[in-house]
């Protein structure tokens, strides 16, 4: 896979990311990204860098712009780069997660049987996802968790919510779209299924429908993130998606 897909797929992360913010700060490196609305949200306020930076700084550089969280998140998209400034933050108390970029390569889906949802369909069974995966944090952080989800409407030119419905009209399995069709690339996100309904193919109805409203939007570069160490980068890999690269979160709390 030629590398200009890969950087392709960096920027569209990158840009997502501050599009996505409330206000962001340029950095050595890259930038931080805030949203007050949501800070218990991780993924709202942190510092992305997006290309080379002084690894040995880069400690100081994300205290300063996080100082005033009781957080630090640092996501390093480029893996060389990644590499090299993983030394420095584990020695300050950083702990180390890489993501798989995968790249849907199979042939399209004609479709699934999923379809368009708002954030309400989804507000009551991801309350209950996010409880079961953080069973000891507030109502607080429980609401910044599902909220935040709105304020990726801001992150690229179109933002869908796709889900699986039981035949009782409950939502059981959804994600994220995010399509830039200027640039023929789309993401999918955060597919979660409820505890309830794994295994009944509701993530498949989700994923495939994904696809299709991708490619149907002449988005021929979809792409997802996936945990290196988790199980669902195989569920992915018998769907048509391949490893390309690799992005590397850094946190301490």
């Amino acid at each position: 896979m030629p590398n200009s897909e890969l950087q392709r797929i960096n920027s569209f992360m990158s840009a997502f990311a501050r599009r996505q913010a409330a206000r962001s700060v340029d950095l050595p490196g890259g930038f931080a990204v805030y949203d007050d609305a949501f800070s218990h949200s991780r993924a709202n306020n942190q510092v992305v860098i997006d290309t080379a930076v002084d690894s040995e700084a880069l400690p100081a550089i994300a205290e300063e712009a996080l100082g005033h969280l009781p957080h630090r998140l640092i996501s390093v998209l480029d893996d060389e780069v990644a590499m090299a400034c993983a030394e420095p933050l584990i020695r300050a108390g950083y702990t180390h997660s890489t993501y798989l970029i995968m790249l849907h390569t199979g042939p399209v889906p004609a479709g699934g049987r999923a379809e368009e949802i708002d954030l309400d369909a989804i507000r009551l069974p991801l309350t209950r996802r996010w409880q079961g995966f953080l069973p000891d944090v507030d109502d607080e952080v429980l609401r910044h968790l599902v909220d935040r989800r709105e304020a990726r409407r801001r992150g690229a030119d179109v933002v869908h919510f796709i889900g699986a419905r039981t035949e009782e009209g409950e939502v059981a399995s959804w994600a994220d779209l995010y399509l830039d069709p200027t640039t023929g690339i789309a993401q999918i996100e955060d597919l979660i299924t409820s505890e309830a309904h794994l295994g009944r193919g509701y993530a498949d109805a989700v994923l495939t429908t994904a696809l299709r409203l991708a490619a149907d939007k002449n988005c021929g570069t979809r792409f997802l993130t996936a945990d290196a160490t988790d199980w669902p980068r195989h569920w992915y890999e018998r769907r048509g998606f391949s490893v390309i690269g690799h992005a590397h979160c850094f946190e301490q709390s």
